[in-house]
């Protein structure tokens, strides 16, 4: 059997995360799910970030909207806040996490899951060129 035939199903891998993003993941501070059922390519899902402590960042809540078109997880989802935040890889103007300016997507490996994705942006969160930066009003969008 070659390495192609082994591998895991999109939509096999996809329902494989949308069970473990819909138990909430480690602390609790971090979920995600699809946003539409019947989608039967599950592309769209929304993510979910409370902020971390001792940031400021702490408290708050971001959604996300993720998007995995049909060559995910060979190729990264799209990212993009709906949430106002103020990060260095994301645009302040569209909310799009910039793959350049952001390891994990500009270094995609197939192993790599969505809650990968938004636990690394947590941790983005704490870093030190992000965890003091004058954030937008809360509840507002992009």
């Amino acid at each position: 059997m070659s390495m192609e035939e082994t591998r895991m199903p999109r939509n096999f891998r996809l329902l494989e995360e949308l069970e473990r993003g819909e138990k909430g993941i480690g602390d609790g501070t971090v979920s995600y799910g699809m946003d539409d059922g019947d989608d039967i390519y599950m592309r769209s899902w929304t993510g979910t970030i409370i902020g971390p402590h001792n940031t400021v960042h702490e408290g708050r809540i971001y959604q996300l909207k993720l998007f995995c078109d049909k060559d995910y997880p060979e190729k990264p989802p799209s990212v993009r806040f709906h949430t106002r935040i103020k990060m260095t890889c994301v645009n302040h103007e569209t909310g799009v996490v910039d793959a350049k300016k952001f390891g994990m997507l500009t270094n995609w490996q197939r192993d790599f899951t969505m809650e990968n994705i938004l636990m690394q942006l947590k941790k983005e969160m704490t870093a030190s060129h992000n965890r003091k930066l004058v954030q937008p009003p809360e509840g507002t969008y992009f």
